[in-house]
This record gives C-alpha cells, sequence and structure tokens, in this order.
C-alpha cells in the first residue's frame, strides 16, 4: 500500500481535500493528512480523518509517543507529498525553508519522494511576482506544481488561482505511482 501525506491548508479550496483523501482512500492508499491553522479554518480534521481512517495532524509537538518524532517518522513512511491546497503562505514557508507548523516541518524532512503542490489563491496573489518566484524555487528544488486553473474565484475575480480539479490531481498522483 502506498502512502501520501496529504497537506491541507487555508484556502476555500479546502473543502475539495475531502473528496481527494475519499477517492485517494477508496483506491487503496494510505493518506496522512496534515492541516495548517488555516487549512482548520475552512473544513475540520474530523472530516477528513473519517474519510482516511487515519489520525489527522495539526500540531507539531503534539507527540503521542515519545520514542517516535511524528514529522519525522511521516516523512520517512511517505511515498507522495501532495499539498493542495497549496496557500500562498505554505508556497513561501517551502521555498525559504521555514518550519513553524507540523506540514512545513514534514516537507523539509522529506527526502527523495515525488512531491506535488495544487496552488490555489486569488489571482492576484497568484500572479504575484514574490509567489512566482517562490514556485520557480520550489520546481529548482524538485517539486512538481499541479497547475491552477483559470475560473470564477471565491471573491468574485475571474482569473488564474484556481486550484486544479479533484480529477486532475488524483490523475496525476495515481499516473506517479505508474511510472
Amino acid at each position: 500500500m502506498k502512502n501520501i501525506i496529504l497537506g491541507v491548508t487555508g484556502s476555500i479550496a479546502a473543502y475539495k481535500a475531502a473528496d481527494i483523501v475519499n477517492v485517494l482512500t477508496k483506491d487503496g492508499y494510505n493518506v496522512d493528512v496534515i492541516m495548517t491553522k488555516g487549512g482548520m479554518a475552512f473544513i475540520t480534521p474530523l472530516t477528513l480523518q473519517s474519510l482516511s481512517k487515519n489520525r489527522v495532524y495539526t500540531e507539531v509537538f503534539q507527540e503521542d509517543y515519545p520514542r517516535e518524532i511524528k514529522h519525522i517518522s511521516l516523512a520517512k513512511k511517505a511515498d507522495l507529498l501532495l499539498i493542495a491546497p497549496a496557500s500562498a503562505d505554505i508556497i513561501g514557508k517551502m521555498a525559504n525553508g521555514i518550519a513553524d507548523d507540523m506540514l512545513s516541518s514534514v516537507v523539509l524532512a522529506i527526502k527523495d519522494i515525488p512531491r506535488y503542490i495544487a496552488p490555489a489563491m486569488n489571482t492576484n496573489m497568484y500572479e504575484n511576482p514574490i509567489v512566482q518566484d517562490n514556485l520557480a524555487r520550489l520546481k529548482k528544488y524538485g517539486f512538481q506544481i499541479i497547475e491552477p486553473k483559470e475560473a470564477r474565484l471565491a471573491c468574485g475575480d475571474l482569473g488564474k488561482g484556481a486550484m486544479a480539479d479533484v480529477d486532475v490531481i488524483i490523475q496525476t498522483v495515481k499516473k506517479c505511482f505508474e511510472g
């Protein structure tokens, strides 16, 4: 069974994480979900726990087993990292090596596995040169970007920044394991 870490960050697209977890779990993948505080503002950990059948991780210093450093053990067992939705905040943290929460700590502890991010944010944020530079830096470090689509955004704007469709994300993950 392949182990996937799904990071869920602060974006209205966080509700789509439930569909991602549901499909991947039903298709036989083990999904460990890590949520940021922003992600939890949009969808509850209980929803994703119910669908994944696994505990959802939210706090880096919540160590239930003293002999295990959870952000390290999760990173070691992972076969693939997927952050969907990936907010500008987590993209900036990852691009600059910041590890101040559970998700960013796990990201820095991961080595030699496929790493995908599916950005989701307002068009102005997505097109901001700082965000674009951070995405370019992540690509240089081996991250693969699942490009956002152009759509009517939650704020009412029309433009690029909506998270890729769930089926596109699922197919990207499955294709990674086929190759």
